[in-house]
């Protein structure tokens, strides 16, 4: 574009020179042109390379503008997108249009997109396990961990945590399995029932009474298990129930049972296998998440796309709990703007703080140069018709 501003400037020269001695006649509006459009062409050089650099490299003043005074250029940039861009309600009027939440639930919609996230969650979860060295969870829990569970109270947390439980009656789904489990296990081992039963029995019993006993006891046993399994009022779940009220009470008001608790609690933390035992467990687990992360057939992966499918099948269907989400997402666009927008926007004044003059002058000149060449483009055309018309009207005049 620069060769193109610089040949028409030469045509208007060479125009200009071969019709120089004809001042009349159509020939001398294009002299008049030819001249008018040098002048044009040569005042728009003149204005753009001043911005840049010194014009032929004379110290004219108020010339290379931009490596002169970059830094103020860059921070009144740094206000300009501050105050027109990085906005509370700009980010929020975005974030509005964009429709996120619905587009998310569309998005995920589609199977091979929701494979898509999957392989993503396992790339970076594949990162992030690998950097984390058996030595880096044994420091974790020896360092942090552990010392900080030593001196946090439990006992408090502990009984608020196992009152609503009961409340809530979340216990009775696994006191109903641990019946059953039990009530199988006895009812598929009654030689085991027997012999321990056996083994306490009087050395002068005579063994047919032995049997006599345990077959009973084996029978009542299991009576009673199967009526605590199918009786939801049963008395022992009842006293049960009142068991775990009166100790979740007792570990948030009596100074004797928290004081048990806590004493309990630390005796637990500074074992000296407890570090090995969360490494190990630690260990499997990652082993655990590796094997089924590779089987694209496993719980992980079917799992996880129910999870997005139902996640975008709600984004799309449940227009209320959409609204909630973006307006959390709406909130937290609007803190991070409010907050770190300024900080966000002085990377621009820092960055060109950082630029040589000359540096910068070049990178804004390659960025926008070729629109300002249209300006001397523009100049020559313009300087050509403003001469035939000032020509014109000289010639009407005399």
């Amino acid at each position: 574009m620069r060769a193109v501003a610089l040949a028409l400037l030469v045509l208007a020269a060479v125009v200009y020179a071969v019709t120089l001695r004809h001042e009349t006649g159509w020939l001398g509006y294009v002299n008049a042109g030819a001249e008018a459009a040098m002048v044009g062409a040569l005042a728009d050089w003149f204005a753009v390379t001043a911005l840049f650099r010194h014009p032929l490299g004379l110290p004219v003043p108020h010339t290379a503008i931009i490596p002169k005074r970059k830094n103020e250029i860059g921070r009144n940039l740094q206000d300009f997108v501050t105050e027109n861009f990085l906005t509370d309600e700009i980010a929020r009027e975005r974030l509005a249009a964009a429709h996120v939440g619905e587009r998310l639930g569309t998005w995920l919609s589609a199977p091979a997109h929701r494979r898509r996230v999957m392989t993503e969650v396992v790339r970076v979860s594949r990162a992030g396990l690998a950097r984390l060295s058996d030595e880096d969870v044994r420091e974790v829990i020896e360092d942090f961990l552990l010392p900080r569970l030593a001196t946090e109270p439990i006992s408090p947390i502990a009984g608020s945590l196992l009152e609503g439980v009961v409340d809530e009656r979340t216990h009775h789904g696994l006191v109903d399995l641990g019946l059953e489990q039990l009530h199988d296990w006895l009812r598929d081992s009654p030689g085991t029932f027997a012999s321990v039963i056996g083994e306490r029995a009087p050395w002068w019993s005579p063994p047919w009474v032995d049997d006599k006993v345990i077959g009973w006891s084996y029978q009542q046993v299991l009576g009673w298990l199967r009526d605590i399994r199918e009786t939801p009022e049963h008395p022992a779940r009842v006293a049960l129930d009142d068991l775990l009220v009166r100790l979740a009470h007792d570990l948030q008001s009596d100074p004797e049972v928290m004081e048990r608790a806590e004493a309990l609690k630390e005796r637990l933390l500074l074992h000296p296998q407890v570090p090995d035992t969360a490494v190990g467990l630690w260990r499997s687990f990652t082993a655990a998440l590796e094997t089924a992360m590779d089987d694209p057939e496993s719980y992980f992966h079917v799992r996880g796309d129910e999870l997005l499918e139902h996640l975008g099948r709600h984004l799309v269907e449940d227009e209320p709990w959409r609204s909630r989400l973006e307006g959390h997402i709406g909130e937290a666009v609007s803190f991070f703007v409010n907050t770190y927008g300024s900080e966000l926007a002085e990377v621009i004044s820092v960055t060109v703080e950082q630029w040589d003059g000359r540096e910068a002058a070049e990178r804004i000149e390659l960025h926008v140069g070729r629109d300002l060449q249209f300006i001397r483009i523009n100049g020559t055309i313009v300087g050509a018709l403003a001469g035939i018309v000032i020509h014109a009207v000289a010639s009407v005049a005399a």
